[in-house]
This record gives C-alpha cells, sequence and structure tokens, in this order.
C-alpha cells in the first residue's frame, strides 16, 4: 500500500522532485542543480538518498522520469516505440527496487527513415492530458530540444525534436553575432516578431540568420535587441517547419514549458495565426502521479 508518490524529474542540467499525496496533491518540492552530468559514475543512489532520502518512507513509491533512465544515467530505460501511452510506458518501467523505485523510458519514433527520441517530455504530456481530461491533442514543448508531438487516443502516435534551444545558444555566444547581441537580455516583444515575420520570407535561415549581422552593422538593432530578433528568427523557422504535420484545426494545440519560453511561442503562433493554449511544466507532476494510478489504481485515487 502506497500512501504518497515522490515525483523526480531528474535532466541534464537540473534535478528537481515533488512529494505528492496519494490523491495527487502536491505537499513539498525541491529543485538542485545537479542534473545527470554533475553526478559521477556510480554515485546516483547517494544523491537520490542525499537530497530526497528524508521523502522516502515504507509506503512511499518513487518515480523518475528524464535523464536518468539514459546511458549516462541511472540506469537505461529503453526507448518505448510510439504509438505509445501510459500501459505501454508501465511494462516498461526499469525498477531500481520493485514497486518502490522505477525509472520511466522514453519514447522513440521514425521520421523519414530517421530515428527521433524524447525523455521526460512524454511525461509532461500524459500529465497535461490528464490535467485537460483530453484524448486528442498536439503539442509544442520548448527547449533545447524542442519537440512537437501528436497525441491520438491517450497515445503519442509521432513527435519531431528542433535544436532551437542549442542552436540559439551558438548563434548569440559562439558565432559573429555574439558580437552584437546580448543572450540573456530581456525580450523585446516587436524585435522578436520581426524575426519571426522574416524567418517567413523566401531565402532560409542560413540566410536570415546574417540579416542579424547586417541589421547591426547598419544601426537597425542594437545588442539588446538582437537577442530578441535571433530568438525570432529561430522560433519562427521551427514553427514553419512544424505547421506541416499538424493535425486537424479542431485539434487542441498546448503549448508545455517554462513561462518565459511559452510566451514567446504564443507570441509567434498568434502573429503567424495559430492559437494555442499554454501550460506549465508542473504538468510533470500530474503525469507521473497519472502513471501512479495506472500502476497502482487502488493506491492512488
Amino acid at each position: 500500500m502506497h500512501t504518497s508518490l515522490l515525483a523526480l524529474d531528474w535532466g541534464t542540467s537540473s534535478l528537481r522532485g515533488a512529494l505528492l499525496s496519494s490523491d495527487g496533491v502536491v505537499l513539498d518540492k525541491r529543485a538542485f542543480p545537479q542534473g545527470i552530468l554533475q553526478v559521477a559514475h556510480g554515485q546516483f543512489a547517494n544523491v537520490f538518498e542525499q537530497r530526497f532520502g528524508d521523502w522516502m518512507k515504507a509506503d512511499t513509491l518513487c518515480l523518475i522520469s528524464g535523464m536518468a533512465g539514459s546511458r549516462q544515467g541511472w540506469r537505461e530505460a529503453p526507448y518505448c516505440p510510439c504509438p505509445s501511452g501510459f500501459e505501454d510506458i508501465a511494462q516498461h518501467l526499469q525498477w531500481i527496487e520493485k514497486d518502490r523505485i522505477g525509472i520511466v523510458p522514453g519514447l522513440s519514433t521514425w521520421n523519414d527513415q530517421t530515428p527521433d527520441v524524447m525523455r521526460g517530455e512524454e511525461i509532461q504530456i500524459f500529465g497535461a492530458l490528464t490535467s485537460q481530461n483530453i484524448q486528442n491533442a498536439q503539442f509544442v514543448l520548448p527547449g533545447t530540444h524542442s519537440k512537437w508531438a501528436q497525441v491520438k487516443d491517450r497515445k503519442i502516435s509521432a513527435f519531431k525534436t528542433f535544436m532551437t534551444g542549442e542552436f540559439y545558444a551558438l548563434l548569440s555566444q559562439h558565432s559573429i553575432l555574439a558580437k552584437t547581441c546580448l543572450p540573456d537580455a530581456p525580450l523585446k516583444k516587436e524585435v522578436f516578431l520581426e524575426g519571426v515575420m522574416q524567418s517567413q520570407q523566401p531565402g532560409g535561415l542560413l540566410h536570415h540568420a546574417f540579416s542579424a549581422r547586417s541589421l547591426a552593422l547598419f544601426e537597425k538593432l542594437n545588442p539588446a535587441q538582437s537577442s530578441s530578433y535571433v530568438s525570432g528568427l529561430l522560433i519562427g523557422e521551427e514553427i514553419k517547419s512544424a505547421k506541416a504535420d499538424l493535425m486537424a484545426n479542431d485539434t487542441p494545440l498546448l503549448i508545455l514549458g517554462n513561462g518565459q519560453l511559452t510566451q514567446r511561442y504564443s507570441f509567434a503562433m498568434e502573429a503567424l495565426g495559430l492559437t494555442a493554449q499554454a501550460l506549465t511544466d508542473e504538468v510533470t507532476w500530474t503525469g507521473l502521479w497519472a502513471l501512479a494510478h495506472h500502476l497502482y489504481p487502488h493506491d492512488f485515487i
């Protein structure tokens, strides 16, 4: 009998957790800059005990999503092929301790004979399906590697990854654009939308990216504006590429992520004629609780 859930999102650069009651109420939360890249080989159990051992009572279930299930993580949890739902994920959990500590597998799919993968985003998607009480939807999960996913009958049927956040870091910090760009400058909405709309013009990203350089040379962009412009170019390019895979117009389009990123995507989508609803990444806890309920329906109600 489980009376509480320790839900962990153990990513590449961060570790965050929430303690939930059996009926899904978040009782407490913690976060640490201790992702899998900051954990020495063989030390995952020690870090877990140090950070969350006091929450792990005899009747506590722990479910861990994210990169802890990668080859560089605590224990590899092989990818489940799409389409996948709760039942598929539940069958492929990797148990550190049976019925006590389990690692959630990621998902894989194939796009034009090329594999694609996700870890952690699937739990956010299932959390959103649960919180919104919907069966079909399409999702955008902004980030270093943004995901666009389709859900049919509560199963993730397909998805694509876009390296938008990573390209932003490369362009704004390690390219010629870094000379005239402040990567952490606050968003300038009008300039951001100029970048979004420029990305829709003929020429492609490789051409449009140089416009951030030339506009700065002609004093049309200052460093605080350039970061917003480059961000708009990249997010606009992502949306342009992903739009071809969107489902029917009556299928909800949801953005999952932190507030600053979801705001940018909301602005860009509105400018490009798309309607989307933004949800916070707190749906991770809802997703892990829903998985716990699927595993132990008499414990988590």
